[in-house]
């Protein structure tokens, strides 16, 4: 007959044995679709980081997995959603999304690039599993050939299809943007309906925005000009 543990044994010996799970568990994912598929998912990440780029309590990827058995085995629960944010979380690089190494988090928003060969898992199983075990608020899909785009909101604990603006953008809640088409891509939008930008695209901006200053600047110059020598006055002598 076997003896009961005795009164003293610590934590350790109890505990001797048994083999935790990493933290640091790697992604699993296939290779992307197509080239677009690739693009767009580096444009969505580069897009939200650089438009919050003054906070710190977000994680924003894609192609990434999520691991989430309530086992805490890398080999049973998992998914690898295209692009997802979580909030109120740190901000700092991962090798994969760990539930059960993240306070029990799951994504905030998810957005899923359709292909010929995903299209019915995103808007069948996928969109079932966010919505039922995720617990994923806002759920998007886009397909980066066709440009459909769709999305829903987590509406008492049902997926509820977000109704377009008159230019096509759906609303995230969760990103507090709208998310919609733009040169054949999708991207984000403020409350204001101006394009989010990139870096690149904000400079560009601001030197078109300069360069234009400066022609207005020339024309009024050259107004000017005209009007003090049709009075009679040489621009040139005037210091």
């Amino acid at each position: 007959m076997s003896q009961p543990l005795a009164a003293t044994s610590s934590v350790e010996d109890i505990t001797e044995g048994i083999i935790f799970p990493p933290g640091d568990i790697y992604s699993d994912e296939p290779p992307l679709e197509s080239d677009l598929h690739r693009e767009q998912i580096d444009l969505l990440i580069r897009l939200i980081k650089w438009w919050w780029r003054d906070r710190q309590d977000f994680y924003a990827t894609g192609n990434l997995t999520i691991y989430f058995s309530p086992n805490q085995k890398k080999s049973e629960e998992f998914r690898g959603p295209d692009f997802f944010v979580v909030l109120d979380t740190e901000k700092k690089d991962r090798k994969s999304w760990v539930v059960w190494q993240e306070d029990g988090k799951y994504p905030n928003l998810i957005i899923e690039m359709l292909s010929d060969s995903t299209a019915a898992i995103d808007k069948g199983l996928k969109k079932q599993i966010y919505q039922n075990t995720f617990r994923t608020p806002d759920y998007f899909w886009f397909d980066p050939n066709s440009l459909e785009l769709q999305g829903f909101h987590l509406v008492d604990g049902q997926y509820q299809e977000i109704a377009c603006t008159p230019e096509g953008w759906l609303w995230s809640q969760q990103l507090g943007l709208y998310l919609g088409v733009e040169s054949s891509k999708l991207r984000f939008f403020t409350p204001e309906g101006q394009l989010v930008l990139l870096p690149e695209e904000e400079v560009n901006q601001q030197l078109q925005q300069t360069s234009q200053q400066l022609e207005q600047e020339r024309q009024r110059a050259e107004k000017l000009a005209e009007r003090l020598r049709n009075a009679g006055i040489d621009p040139e002598q005037i210091s």
